[in-house]
């Protein structure tokens, strides 16, 4: 019995594995996670004010965001003004009292106000209210 002699070039041609299609899905995924991730991070749509002095943001806190349509938000979450400490105090993580505060800079006075004095009643003490830094031709005029 004659065994059939196999063309090498066949034989080499069956192990190699085509790995075009798969570089190019993970490019299209890496381009799409590129573009969202920004618009992940920011979440609410707010001009915040500027400030000479901004301190680097290195640490997870709760984030309570006060739109330019004074609409409140708890994360990424519409929040009801009278609901706010409730929700604040269940959300908080254990140890933790402090929050973050963003404000469009087209609210007014007032409505921040209002919003401060209900996470004070929360029991929250610790506040830091989110700025932006100036640019450096801004800072000229």
């Amino acid at each position: 019995m004659q065994v059939p002699k196999r063309h090498p070039r066949t034989a080499s041609s069956l192990a190699d594995i085509n790995i075009t299609p798969f570089v190019d899905v993970v490019l299209v995924l890496l381009i799409i996670f590129m573009l969202t991730a920004p618009i992940l991070q920011s979440g609410i749509e707010v001009e915040l004010p500027k400030t000479k002095t901004v301190k680097a943001i290195n640490e997870e806190r709760l984030v309570v965001t006060i739109d330019r349509s004074q609409r409140l938000y708890l994360g990424n979450e519409l929040m009801n003004i009278n609901a706010l400490g409730k929700v604040l105090r269940a959300k908080m993580p254990a140890g933790q009292h402090s929050v973050f505060v963003r404000c469009d800079e087209s609210v007014p006075f007032g409505t921040f106000a209002t919003v401060m004095d209900t996470i004070r009643r929360a029991g929250i003490e610790n506040i830091s209210v989110v700025t932006e830094p100036l640019r450096t031709a801004e800072r000229r005029s």
